[in-house]
């Protein structure tokens, strides 16, 4: 069976450390840690590299060469090239509604109005798919959420976002090698 994890974000190198890029980040940290590269795939907007978790099952990492917002038919060509259903779908996204250094794993669920889930849910045709919720916190005072998603993580911030992000990593490695419950019990924490 196949995985295939979506790293939510926006391609180009001036959206690459920003805050809205933390499940792009996470599919990163996922090849590098395995020493591949990720590779454009021919007729589908998307660059993949595959890995393989502990028992040997296959995981396919994906950043899609779309903007976010549009980001969803990207993942699902390349889910059904990789006969992978929705239930075998993890989304690996930024979440404003999470505190900063929060982590949170579920399945399904609403889109909470992102508009990257909203657009995976689309093309996918289903809500039924696993979700790695990255917390990056809400913009400080009136600033506005657009704005402060696509912004770099601050130099404050930095050292402790490094560490949520590798948690993050963890986190997918584990959903699919011990399952949704055994995962959530480990990394679902609420920070304030």
């Amino acid at each position: 069976m196949t995985w295939l994890v979506a790293g939510l974000g926006n391609p180009g190198p001036s959206y690459e450390r920003t805050r809205h890029n933390a499940g792009a980040m996470v599919v990163q940290r996922l090849a590098d840690r395995a020493g591949e590269r990720f590779r454009k795939v021919r007729f589908v907007p998307v660059e993949t590299a595959e890995v393989r978790d502990s028992s040997g099952e296959r995981v396919v990492l994906a950043k899609s060469l779309r903007f976010m917002n549009e980001s969803g038919p990207s993942y699902a060509s390349m889910a059904k090239k990789a006969k992978v259903g929705p239930d075998r779908v993890i989304a690996v996204h930024d979440e404003i509604d999470l505190p900063f250094g929060s982590l949170h794993l579920k399945q399904g669920g609403s889109t909470a109005g992102h508009n990257g889930l909203r657009s995976l849910q689309g093309a996918l045709r289903s809500a039924d798919f696993y979700r790695v919720r990255v917390g990056v916190g809400r913009p400080p005072g009136r600033q506005d959420p657009a704005d402060y998603v696509l912004k770099n993580f601050s130099e404050r911030e930095r050292p402790e976002a490094e560490v949520l992000l590798e948690e993050a990593a963890d986190a997918v490695m584990a959903l699919i090698t011990e399952g949704l419950a055994v995962a959530q019990d480990h990394f679902n924490r609420r920070r304030t």
